[in-house]
């Protein structure tokens, strides 16, 4: 019979001390060639996983695929974030410029 443990105890990974986690984590990028890693470098790889990724839901559960209007809200307001954070950190990068007034 298995033994449960409560007292909410760290285990497993959560256990380990920092420096062993990242070694651990580091493995799993290591183990991918750098020429499949980086999306940035790589548009047709990144829009492979993406339909490889889509394609891998089923079409009941894409609501997007489904709902075209839900969508196109979505697409707005991703839109609408991407423009005020443009215009925040112009408005930033402007009062780090400017001389403060005497």
């Amino acid at each position: 019979m298995a033994s449960t443990r409560s007292g909410g105890g760290k285990q497993g990974f959560a256990s380990m001390d920092r420096e062993k986690q990242r070694d651990i984590a580091s493995k799993g990028g290591q183990s991918v060639p750098a020429a499949k890693r980086s999306f940035a470098q790589d548009p047709a790889l990144a829009a492979e996983a993406g339909r490889k990724g889509g394609q891998s839901v089923q079409a009941e559960s894409r609501s997007f695929s489904r709902n075209r209007e839900l969508a196109a809200q979505a697409g707005r307001k991703g839109g609408q974030a991407t423009q005020g954070n443009r215009e925040q950190n112009a408005a930033q990068r402007r009062a780090m410029t400017e001389k403060p007034s005497e």
